[in-house]
């Protein structure tokens, strides 16, 4: 798992998941996980069948996600792959969304 870097206490990323993550509550699930670790951001399904997570919170909140996601995520889930990369946002999310 990559090491995030922050200056604080604040961090965002985005992941890529790519597996059988569609039609199987992935976003559902993972909007919970989400809320439950009080991050910010979204879970959206990508065209191409893989599923797109934008994540910000406070670090440890942040890394107890990619954690979730490194152990399998939802258990209807099979994910292949997932990379994980540190964002910079040029916008604020103020809760977590699904996006359709």
């Amino acid at each position: 798992m990559p090491t995030i870097q922050h200056s604080n206490t604040h961090s965002c990323i985005v992941m890529h998941i790519v597996g059988r993550v569609q039609g199987v509550g992935f976003r559902f699930f993972t909007y919970q996980k989400a809320q439950s670790l009080n991050l910010s951001g979204y879970v959206k399904n990508l065209d191409n069948g893989d599923v797109e997570i934008v994540a910000c919170g406070k670090i440890n909140q942040v890394e107890a996600l990619i954690e979730w996601i490194k152990q399998g995520g939802p258990a209807s889930a099979n994910i292949t792959h997932y990379n994980v990369k540190q964002i910079q946002l040029h916008e604020h999310y103020t809760s977590f969304n699904v996006k359709y």
